[in-house]
């Protein structure tokens, strides 16, 4: 008699899956948040709004993904804190429009299932959700051989907020003389990886574990440094003060992000050399040959984050950013824009 096939003699492991299923519950407890109903493991993630203090709810939701960022956690063999560059990458887009995250979802597919990466990834998405504050309420885990490479993965997540309708942060109200304030990130965050990649180890030959003396690191260890989640510091801003817009600075760099909030009548004039910039920039620069205009436009340079804030409040915020352990820099100012001029001018 022929054999009796199963769905495990074609790659895909049910009881694994229901395994990883098991620890993901441990790690979701770990998110509480008021709101959330019932547990892991239902057809849908299940929240209650509670919409107290709130006289006209938005919803403000975000999909993204870690990008090419993924193979250095796969060189690495280091799956822990990958999860917390997806919660960021979602989680920052709509803090920047004022909303108070509420729950985070995630998609992890495979080519076979390995309970130890899949429960590390999710340990890093459990704590992304934490730094957050938002719940880890549901997902998805898809075991497809032969769709992946051995031992590669995808990560995509899903973030909804809520926001008052007339909180919410657009950049409508920014105006002439108000001042650009950036945020220090922690190194590249999650982009411009490709072009990294060329650089380090296909131009310069790099092994993951090689150590570069200008990052007093490994190069891996640099390029596996998670994203900064920046929710929680910009909730307590617009709480206090007046934030005219905010941007997440991801792909595109500082001017292509930034002039997605500016008034078409303003013009922001940015001020070079006017933070710190992280030893990894440079190094790619000068290994990758890299000209100015290249670097801005896909990498962060040091700046994750950008608030705009009326003058007087500049200096308010910089220290309180500073009582959070948050580096921050007066990086530009806004100016009247005459017919002519571009909306992004270095000085």
């Amino acid at each position: 008699m022929k054999k009796s096939l199963t769905y495990a003699d074609a790659g895909v492991d049910i009881d694994k899956g229901n395994t990883l299923v098991k620890a993901i519950k441990k790690i979701a407890k770990q998110t509480p948040r008021s709101g959330v109903m019932g547990e892991i493991g239902g057809f849908g993630g299940l929240f209650s709004l509670n919409l107290t203090n709130i006289e006209r709810p938005v919803l403000v939701s975000s999909t993204d993904g870690v990008g090419t960022k993924l193979k250095i956690a796969f060189m690495m063999d280091k799956h822990d804190t990958i999860g917390i560059d997806l919660v960021a990458m979602c989680i920052n887009d709509i803090a920047v429009q004022g909303a108070k995250p509420l729950f985070f979802l995630d998609y992890i597919s495979m080519g076979k299932l390995k309970i130890k990466t899949a429960t590390d990834i999710i340990k890093g998405i459990g704590e992304g959700c934490k730094m957050a504050k938002c719940a880890l309420i549901g997902g998805e885990t898809a075991e497809m051989p032969g769709f992946y490479k051995q031992k590669e993965y995808d990560l995509a997540g899903f973030a909804v907020g809520i926001v008052d309708n007339n909180k919410i942060v657009d950049g409508s109200e920014i105006h002439v003389g108000h001042q650009v304030i950036g945020f220090a990130s922690s190194g590249l965050h999650s982009n411009g990886y490709s072009l990294v990649r060329k650089i380090c180890f296909d131009n310069l030959k790099l092994k993951i574990d090689s150590h570069v003396p200008e990052l007093g690191k490994t190069i891996g260890e640099e390029l596996l440094t998670p994203t900064i989640i920046y929710s929680e510091t910009i909730l307590h801003l617009i709480r206090d003060l007046p934030v005219r817009g905010l941007v997440h600075v991801t792909g595109g760099g500082i001017p292509e992000n930034l002039i997605r909030i500016i008034p078409q009548t303003c013009q922001v004039v940015l001020i070079r050399n006017s933070w710190d910039t992280p030893p990894i920039f440079p190094f790619l620069q000068e290994a990758g040959n890299i000209s100015e205009s290249e670097m801005m436009r896909t990498f962060n340079n040091g700046i994750g984050m950008i608030a705009v804030v009326p003058q007087r409040a500049a200096q308010d915020m910089l220290e309180r950013l500073s009582a959070m352990n948050e580096k921050a820099f007066v990086i530009g100012e806004i100016v009247e824009r005459k017919t002519s001029d571009s909306g992004i001018k270095w000085v």
